[in-house]
């Protein structure tokens, strides 16, 4: 796992509002969408490099395409940071 993109993918808050959106259960790429007043392109844009930082998952079903939460990944920087805790 490359830690810098998963703290790249953190430190905006659009992703991060989107991965609390997601704890709740997988959404499609439309309900993400509605929550925001951005262009589809640039939920789009959030939403790839969630993936590319293996936050999330991608499940295409018909026409739709479903994000959910890549737990492991989280886990893994838990674990990480944990370190530094005396």
């Amino acid at each position: 796992m490359a830690f810098a993109d998963s703290f790249k993918a953190l430190s905006d808050p659009a992703r991060r509002d989107i991965l609390e959106m997601l704890r709740e259960g997988r959404l499609s790429a439309g309900e993400i969408a509605s929550k925001f007043d951005m262009t589809g392109a640039t939920i789009s844009y959030h939403l790839s490099i969630l993936k590319k930082a293996d936050l999330v998952r991608e499940t295409r079903e018909k026409n739709f395409i479903y994000y959910e939460l890549n737990t492991s990944v989280f886990e893994e920087l838990l674990l990480w940071v944990s370190q530094f805790k005396k």
